[in-house]
């Protein structure tokens, strides 16, 4: 279970590296690069239930801690996770995505906040004591 929330970090924070490269092409619009897209409704497909599967991770590691430790954090993950995905589906209905608009996606404190989160979740999550969980890579903001 830890790697899966994880692998649903990993998937949001390349699809911010990627976005920040999109940024800096200056395209008008995405026609020449369509996998703005596919990076968009990746992160999207990561977002959607993440609060929810570590929550049920701290609860099957330990029902006391799960008591005190993390519903506070997970309330915040879930929105700064529900704001998020806000924008990213606002941004989705676009009918053309330039490099500004997601220059400015990019700069939103929405994403900045649900970054930090995934990163602080990152550090936690090894030290549950259900398995070894994978080093987790993270990259500034």
């Amino acid at each position: 279970m830890i790697s899966g929330i994880l692998q649903r970090c990993e998937a949001i924070e390349e699809s911010y590296e990627f976005m920040l490269g999109y940024a800096a092409q200056g395209l008008p619009g995405d026609e020449a690069n369509p996998r703005v897209r596919e990076f968009l409704r990746r992160a999207v497909d990561a977002l959607d239930g993440l609060a929810e599967a570590c929550a049920a991770l701290d609860e099957q590691d330990s029902p006391e801690r799960a008591a005190r430790s993390l519903p506070a954090f997970l309330g915040v993950l879930r929105r700064d996770a529900d704001d998020s995905l806000a924008a990213l589906n606002l941004v989705l209905a676009q009918t053309t995505i330039s490099s500004q608009l997601i220059d400015n996606l990019n700069a939103s404190v929405h994403l900045r906040a649900l970054l930090t989160d995934l990163f602080l979740l990152g550090d936690v999550l090894p030290s549950l004591s259900l398995s070894a969980a994978p080093t987790h890579s993270r990259g500034a903001l």
